[in-house]
């Protein structure tokens, strides 16, 4: 068994939260942060993966606290934390409708978290056959180049969670959104890499604190 404190510190989950935020957590280092510790004999990480085969898809979510507690020696606190996370999780999101992004103007105004942050963030917005926004995730952050945004960080997420399409947005901390040939670059690739995989780009939209840059509408997608 591979212990937790011999896997590098950058691979531990907690720490690739706290450096790179929760979109790019798989889902058993996702619940190991909320089960903190593993069993004897099976470090956290090794009992999430455990856990999230034997409850498939969304059995996790639904799953009881007498299913879980006698599940891998997990015990009742920690069948208590899985129960009370999902429940939490539940209450939270009943009556929340799912956004939906039809123009550059909706994407502008779900970024007003990013357009003035003083580095650039690179944003993708996955969506269903409805354009209903099914997950966001910061794919990089800081200046853009083809290395940091590879299809492969894109996409992966795409075909995960089932998105139909995608739409791309980044922001730029200059105020001024016109896109650098870096920026065209990164898009004609994306764009290639989802007809490859028949997940569309629905465009490529740059934001500022007071304005936004669509490829679509100025014929660059």
């Amino acid at each position: 068994m591979t212990k937790l404190k011999d896997i590098p510190k950058i691979d531990r989950p907690r720490e690739k939260l706290m450096k790179y935020g929760p979109g790019k957590l798989s889902s058993s280092e996702l619940l190991a942060i909320l089960l903190s510790t593993g069993v004897k004999g099976v470090n956290v990480v090794e009992l999430s993966n455990k856990i999230l085969k034997k409850f498939s898809g969304e059995g996790l979510s639904t799953a009881n606290l007498d299913e879980l507690k006698n599940t891998f020696g997990l015990g009742p606190a920690k069948a208590c934390e899985i129960v009370a996370c999902f429940e939490l999780g539940r209450r939270l999101l009943i009556g929340k409708k799912a956004t939906l992004l039809l123009t550059p103007q909706d994407v502008w105004q779900e970024l007003k978290d990013i357009r003035d942050l003083k580095k650039e963030h690179f944003v993708v917005f996955y969506l269903d056959t409805r354009n209903q926004e099914i997950k966001r995730d910061i794919i990089s952050f800081g200046t853009l180049n083809a290395n940091l945004v590879h299809p492969r960080e894109v996409f992966e997420p795409a075909i995960t969670h089932l998105a139909a399409q995608i739409i791309i947005a980044h922001n730029h901390p200059s105020g001024n959104p016109e896109p650098s040939e870096e920026d065209i670059e990164i898009t004609k690739r994306l764009f290639e890499a989802g007809k490859i995989l028949g997940i569309e780009v629905l465009d490529h939209v740059i934001v500022t604190k007071d304005s936004f840059h669509s490829f679509k509408e100025t014929g660059l997608l």
